[in-house]
């Protein structure tokens, strides 16, 4: 017995002295200071919403990645190429969860991006957490998605601004710009989005002065929203804040109108899809506004401009929005962060997605702030005819 306990430790020994000879074999140094595997490739999944409720937002945002590592993989990151693996998680949390953990424990990524909703995106942390693999979601909002309960998510990051931000925004538009005194808050009751940018608004609007004169509120998936409507118009407000998703935002805007509403209406970037004007039409659009990271109709900025030239080109003409620009800046903020690290690790790119400064992208420079958010500036869109004109960037 004793012959053979010796035995066992020696084979454990040669093994082990094997493996690091092998893994120091596998590395190679890197001028930034980590070390960076012989493999071809850097595994990055990507959990999106690519079919159900909001398949335009993951749809969206899968073009924008897919642009993004065409350009960095002409030239490599320390010889590497990103290697996207997709999942669809059917817009659906459970879906997303299981999207996660297939990621992490058979893919094995480096990285996840996504989801595009704060919900699906919050369906994913613990899974982030406890592998401790950095989540990027390109486009999730709510605030506490990277800080819940006063607890930082170490693993958790995102590359757009969030719902306290943008509520204030159009919060202090409608009071600044289009002089506001009245508005009416119309919620998705099931949507942690919708409620926390709509507290945010209440919260600036009446600071400034204004007065909330009806809240009402729908679920997701609703299709006739005029009795809510109807008790909206009845309180007469000069404005109506209506923070959803373009599915049932499109029928709120055409009924609205149908109905007399005749004021001005903003919603936040859940608005921004091509869908909703098909849903609505362009002509209900008409006097309607919107929070939103980008506007690809920011001519003086010329890496707009230039990222919309590329889009355009690949995907025949069409013309970006900003879960394309989102997608297409997360992939740059990632690759960043891995070209800091020298390293394709998670812990080293987690290390240096904290550190990122005044990096420049479409949707605006930005640096990660203690809270792992960026901080970075607001545009304001106004729906003319169907299409988005830009009309102004507010900085934070």
């Amino acid at each position: 017995m004793k012959k053979r306990n010796v035995a066992n430790i020696f084979l454990a020994l040669t093994l082990t002295v094997g493996v690091m000879a092998g893994c120091n074999d596998s590395k190679e140094s890197s001028g930034g200071g980590g070390s960076v595997d012989k493999d071809s490739t850097i595994k990055v999944g990507a959990n999106l919403e690519l079919s159900g409720q909001v398949a335009s937002y993951g749809s969206s945002i899968a073009q924008g990645l897919e642009l993004a590592m065409e350009e960095i993989n002409k030239e490599g990151i320390d010889g590497k190429k990103i290697e996207l693996v997709k999942v669809d998680n059917k817009s659906e949390a459970s879906e997303a969860t299981n999207g996660a953990l297939k990621l992490t424990s058979q893919d094995k990524v480096v990285t996840i991006i996504g989801a595009a909703t704060s919900g699906n995106t919050k369906a994913q942390i613990q899974i982030a957490q406890d592998n401790k693999i950095p989540l990027i979601t390109p486009t999730g909002t709510a605030e506490d998605i990277t800080v819940n309960d006063g607890k930082l998510n170490d693993y958790i990051f995102r590359t757009c601004f969030i719902d306290p931000f943008q509520g204030e925004v159009a919060a202090n538009f409608a009071t600044n710009e289009l002089k506001v005194k009245n508005a009416a808050v119309y919620i998705d009751s099931a949507s942690d989005y919708s409620k926390g940018l709509a507290k945010s608004f209440k919260d600036v609007f009446e600071k400034n002065g204004g007065k909330i004169v009806a809240e009402e509120a729908y679920v997701a998936k609703d299709t006739d929203f005029r009795a809510t409507l109807t008790r909206i118009k009845s309180a007469k407000p000069d404005f109506v804040f209506i923070p959803g998703y373009y599915e049932e935002v499109g029928l709120i805007v055409k009924q609205a109108r149908e109905l007399g509403i005749d004021v001005p209406l903003m919603g936040a970037d859940g608005w921004d899809s091509p869908k909703l004007v098909e849903v609505a039409g362009g002509d209900a659009l008409n006097n309607t506004f919107l929070t939103n990271h980008y506007s690809s109709g920011n001519t003086e900025d010329q890496k707009v401009q230039a990222f919309v030239k590329a889009f355009e080109a690949k995907y025949d003409g069409k013309t970006p929005d900003a879960f394309n620009a989102l997608g297409y800046d997360t992939v740059y903020f990632l690759a960043d962060a891995i070209k800091r690290s020298g390293s394709a690790e998670p812990e080293k790119i987690t290390e240096a997605l904290v550190k990122t400064k005044d990096l420049s992208l479409v949707s605006g420079n930005f640096t990660v702030d203690e809270n792992h958010n960026p901080i970075k500036s607001a545009t304001i869109l106004e729906y003319k005819d169907g299409k988005q004109e830009f009309k102004t960037i507010v900085n934070p």
